[in-house]
């Protein structure tokens, strides 16, 4: 792959407001990630030796910033205000970074707005659920490695007054 095949891959993604973008041919796996103002995990496949990694950066601006978690309240069993975040897009829940790793986050622990509380994968894309809220995490309705629906209910955040 020329830098100008790689240039013109970086056009096309500007065009269609993509922020990340990746492809494989003839051998060469290429992935583009535009913008830092959202977070996103790569999932890399360990890849043969004799196959070449090409890769990239590119700094422009993002039109928008990744979807956030949607969010909605709920009453608790003390007669308090939960807030629920919910799952922003399809694709298979992941409480840790990798298999074996640590938690982002369990029942119990104390959460800042913008933590990361899980990954979503789609499309074979790693995405960073942040929270959107300061309290403590009191309930986590999806088990590792289950799919999950656009709108499901992934953790309910008692807010910190």
């Amino acid at each position: 792959m020329t830098l100008d095949e790689i240039k013109q891959l970086i056009e096309f993604i500007k065009g269609h407001d993509l922020s990340e973008f990746e492809l494989e041919q003839d051998g060469v796996k290429v992935r583009i990630k535009i913008g830092g103002n959202h977070h996103s995990v790569a999932a890399v496949p360990q890849l043969p030796a004799t196959m070449p990694v090409m890769t990239a950066p590119v700094t422009a601006p993002v039109a928008a910033p990744a979807a956030a978690p949607a969010a909605s309240a709920a009453a608790d069993d003390n007669g308090g205000e939960l807030a629920i975040v919910k799952s922003p897009i399809v694709g298979t829940f992941y409480r840790s970074a990798e298999p074996g790793a640590k938690a982002f986050v369990s029942v119990g622990d104390t959460v800042r707005k913008g933590q990361v509380l899980c990954i979503i994968e789609a499309m074979k894309l790693m995405n960073e659920i942040d929270s959107e809220y300061d309290g403590e995490v009191t309930s986590i309705y999806i088990e590792n490695g289950q799919a999950v629906q656009y709108g499901e209910r992934l953790f309910a955040i008692k807010p910190s007054a």
